[in-house]
């Protein structure tokens, strides 16, 4: 029973096929059997993951495993604390994860909520209010202003309606409505005026339409469906650090398998094996081959950065702590990076790079243009008459005609008692009217003092044939500026509409002293500016009037709309956000291309393209009809040189972040409708509006911006490079040690020398003084040309070319740095394996504390950063290196410990080999430095 794309029918065709009555309705009977076979009129939600099978998910994670497996061996060795630290990290990652996922999922939640809870419609030949979700196909609903409308429509009957379809298509206006006309089967969703769509509101006018869709059928339901499609995607952090985990997992089990095997056949007897059997040879050196084994999985435990999961979390809610500081509010932690590294940002218009305000810019009276500056439904903003200002006072065509386009108007701008987000006041009405309502109010004129020198008598609607307005005022008081020609009369008429037809109705203009006769050069002049203004993309309304001498006994457009005095035009444009144009600047700078994608007209879209300076010379703005005619391939190939979407659907939108996708950008899509909400979702990361965005939009992004200004979306990205670039500097940091860690015993095993780092020593490097400094350096700032960097590319590994070359150096050089003052500890305490390992415990400690500065840039030199600039830093590490001192001069510390007080030549002794690992670092950050600046 349910139809689609009826916009093509006559409202016969769909009276039939829907087998309903357009004038009385249906009958219950028949309301009951459509309702068994369609189901109720709501949007419906595909079945939710359990608590359990999230928290699962959770531990479906290489690095995880090895975490878990890493606590576990932890536990037999007998480090109770140790196995409790590490389960406690992987626990916190595991339930963020669950809360994170548990929150992702109510866009379809937010979706019901704008189905209206109420329709009217006409049953059993009665008018009744019911649910909206008692509606089946076949319903006639009444539509009024300020009605949401409850389902889709095919409109039968039209007066003056007009329906704000912005949250759907992207549509800046409220459409025009249109009962009795035919359209062609592909007209697009924004183009079709003789149907209505569910979710969407009346705002002008009233109608009645036939319900043809219902629940998941509707558009909004279709955008459900596509919601529920998409999966949720891992961010390209998640799937770097999965990946780097599976790396440090695979190789940490060689590694140590390989030194366990080696150690034991480099000392084995095979004959002896061969004589007496394997389980004399086991029995034998049960003692040693169990020593082996612990120090293989002290070995494993020394591989794995068991902070790097705690430390990337920490780094991450940081850096949303920032944002929200920023106006980006964080729903899912791992977007805080995946912002960082878009590579295009695909931006809504309406709302997004505009104000989502219609402003008058231009006015033109008395052959004279005006521009007028001001943003959004604020009555602020300047007159201006070329460069030099001017008061609309002295200027009495223009001060008539804003009088007339406040008078003649249904809007009204209204204080608000308790301002949000700067806006002291609110719009309520049409946004045509109330950009000249706006107007109006910049030039101080307000209706209330209208209303009092010129009370409304009555009014001829604005009609879809005559394209105009009529308002009737009785004349208590002439305002300053009235011609002094129709001064007498009692009564005055102000007529808006487009200008073609309302000069076709006048037969004189207004100019600065006096009214004159319209001849036609006169009229050519206007019209050709009228095309000027309208090629701008400026939407443009004529305004005239006509003075009469008594109240007309009836209130008919034939008798009022003639002989009308012309006073103008008004041009207006939902303009550009006045800090749009600096932003997408710094985003090109910073490597960042921005498309524009909207529902709104080409040249429109190409007017705000051109003054946010999106469009290059090479690049291109197409329509979603021309979008149609690519397939997939097609559209690929030329993905990458278009700036600009118009007239597109949220089909399209998907298709167009898909093929970026293909073409392997990180795609950040930014919107605030419905429209919106598929592609947010199949982004990379989906960016909403927070004031004028709606529910689901909010629910189903991934960053909200508090704002809703694009300039914050360029700040959140600023503020994800630099949280991507310190994740970078604490796996630096932290495999740099782990890695020299794990070297140092290999080639000790290697050369045959004691093990110079015990168990607990290793896992108190990992946990406890690789762990803070790691923190310090996810709290760094960033350096100075962090968005004069191109986006890194988006395939690039966490461990690029440049860090593994700074791990493998710094690895290399911590083997020095340790085995040498080791061997020779060993000779000067007489073999005594304690003191031994105390020097090369507390020389490693110091060593990475100290080459944890030198991390804190990959490529500057930490005297060009300022030694001691991060404060966090110098807290980290003065703490990591009082609790080096706990443990050997604090009982009981030095029993856990094994180690020995150092005395003070000890420690003069260590200091050179301290520094042997951060030199070295900071050596080759001047050859990679080199090849970074060019």
């Amino acid at each position: 029973m349910q139809i689609d794309k009826v916009h093509h029918l006559s409202i016969e065709d769909v009276v039939s096929k829907l087998s309903t009555d357009s004038e009385n309705g249906l009958h219950d009977e028949e309301v009951q059997i459509r309702y068994k076979e369609t189901g109720a009129n709501e949007l419906q939600e595909k079945a939710r993951s359990g608590f359990l099978k999230l928290l699962i998910s959770q531990f479906n994670n290489f690095l995880v495993i090895i975490l878990i497996i890493a606590a576990l061996i932890s536990f037999f060795l007998g480090e109770i604390i140790d196995a409790a630290a590490i389960l406690a990290i992987v626990i916190l990652n595991s339930v963020i994860g669950v809360i994170q996922e548990s929150k992702a999922e109510q866009a379809l939640a937010a979706l019901k909520k704008m189905a209206s809870p109420n329709a009217v419609v006409i049953r059993n030949e009665h008018r009744k209010a019911i649910p909206a979700r008692e509606l089946v196909p076949g319903d006639i609903v009444i539509l009024e202003a300020g009605n949401f409308v409850p389902a889709d429509l095919r409109l039968i009957e039209t007066v003056n309606l007009k329906i704000d379809e912005s949250s759907l298509t992207g549509e800046s206006v409220p459409i025009n409505k249109y009962a009795d006309v035919i359209l062609d089967h592909d007209v697009s969703i924004g183009d079709q005026k003789n149907t209505a769509f569910m979710g969407t509101m009346v705002t002008y006018g009233r109608g009645r339409g036939i319900v043809t869709s219902t629940g998941m059928h509707t558009q909004i339901g279709l955008i459900a469906k596509m919601l529920q499609t998409y999966e949720d995607e891992p961010t390209p952090l998640q799937r770097k650090l999965d990946q780097l985990g599976k790396w440090l997992g695979i190789g940490t089990l060689i590694i140590c398998a390989f030194i366990f095997f080696f150690s034991i056949f480099r000392d084995t007897n095979f004959a002896s094996i061969f004589n007496n059997g394997i389980h004399d040879y086991l029995k034998t050196n049960e003692s040693k081959i169990v020593e082996l084994f612990m120090v293989a999985v002290s070995l494993a435990i020394a591989a794995v950065p068991e902070g790097l999961p705690a430390v990337v979390i920490i780094c991450l809610a940081l850096g949303m702590q920032n944002m929200v500081k920023r106006h980006a509010l964080i729903r899912k932690l791992p977007a805080v990076e995946t912002l960082g590294c878009a590579t295009v940002i695909c931006s809504d218009k309406t709302g997004t790079l505009t104000q989502n305000a219609m402003n008058v810019v231009k006015i033109w009276a008395d052959d004279k243009i005006f521009n007028i500056t001001g943003e959004g439904y604020h009555p602020e903003g300047k007159f201006y008459y070329g460069d030099r200002e001017i008061l609309p006072q002295g200027e009495p065509p223009l001060w008539l005609l804003l009088n007339a386009g406040l008078a003649c108007n249904d809007a009204r701008l209204e204080k608000v008692k308790e301002p949000e987000n700067n806006k002291t006041y609110k719009m309520v009405g049409d946004p045509t009217e109330g950009a000249l309502v706006t107007a109006a109010g910049k030039a101080m004129l307000w209706i209330d003092e209208i209303d009092r020198i010129l009370p409304r008598i009555g009014e001829i609607p604005f009609d879809s044939e005559r394209k105009c307005m009529t308002s009737v005022h009785e004349i208590k008081k002439h305002p300053d500026g009235f011609p002094k020609k129709v001064r007498n009369n009692e009564i005055v008429a102000f007529v808006k509409g487009a200008p073609d037809i309302l000069l076709a109705n006048c037969d004189s203009i207004m100019t600065r002293n006096k009214i004159v006769k319209l001849n036609n050069k006169k009229r050519e002049k206007i019209l050709k500016i009228n095309t000027e203004m309208g090629q701008e993309a400026l939407r443009v309304l004529g305004i005239a009037m006509r003075s009469l001498e008594k109240k007309p006994e009836h209130f008919s457009a034939k008798d009022i709309e003639k002989k009308l005095i012309f006073l103008g035009l008004a041009a207006m444009i939902d303009p550009a956000r006045q800090e749009v144009k600096d932003a997408v600047k710094v985003a090109q700078e910073a490597g960042i291309k921005t498309i524009m994608v909207t529902g709104d007209y080409k040249d429109t879209a190409q007017a705000i393209a051109k003054e946010i300076n999106l469009l290059s010379d090479n690049s291109e703005i197409i329509s979603g009809a021309e979008l149609d005619k690519l397939n997939d391939i097609e559209f690929k190939k030329v993905a990458n040189e278009i700036s600009a979407y118009a007239r597109v659907s949220p089909q399209h939108k998907v298709k167009i972040v898909d093929a970026l996708k293909q073409n392997n950008h990180i795609v950040a899509m930014t919107g605030d409708g419905v429209n919106d909400a598929p592609a947010l979702k199949r982004a990379d990361i989906g960016v909403a509006m927070g004031i004028t965005g709606t529910d689901v939009t909010k629910e189903t992004a991934d960053v909200v911006l508090t704002d809703d200004n694009y300039a914050s979306i360029v700040a959140a990205i600023e503020q994800g490079r630099i949280i991507y670039s310190n994740i970078r500097k604490f796996v630096l940091y932290l495999l740099s040690c782990n890695v020299g860690e794990v070297l140092i015993i290999f080639i000790s095993m290697l050369l045959g020398l004691p093990i110079p780092l015990s168990p607990i020593m290793l896992l108190w490097l990992n946990l406890v003084t690789d762990g803070t400094p790691a923190v310090a350096l996810g709290l760094e700032k960033g350096e100075p040309d962090i968005m004069k960097r191109p986006p890194r590319p988006p395939r690039e590994p966490v461990i690029n070319k440049d860090m593994l070359i700074m791990i493998i150096t710094s690895s290399i050089s911590f083997i020095f740095a340790i085995l040498i003052p080791f061997k020779i500890a060993l000779y000067r305490f007489n073999g005594d394996i304690a003191s031994a390992q105390t020097i090369a415990f507390a020389t490693l400690v110091c060593s990475e504390l100290i080459r944890a500065y030198t991390s804190r840039s990959e490529y500057y030199s930490i005297f060009s950063l300022g030694v001691f600039t991060n404060r966090w830093m110098i807290l980290a590490t003065t703490t990591s290196f009082i609790l080096l001192l706990l443990t050997m001069y604090i009982p009981p510390f030095p029993l856990i410990f094994n180690t020995i007080p150092l005395k003070f030549t000890d420690w003069l002794f260590i200091i050179p080999f301290m520094f042997i690992a951060p030199f070295i670092s900071e050596i080759v950050k001047i050859f990679l430095r080199k090849k970074y600046l060019k």
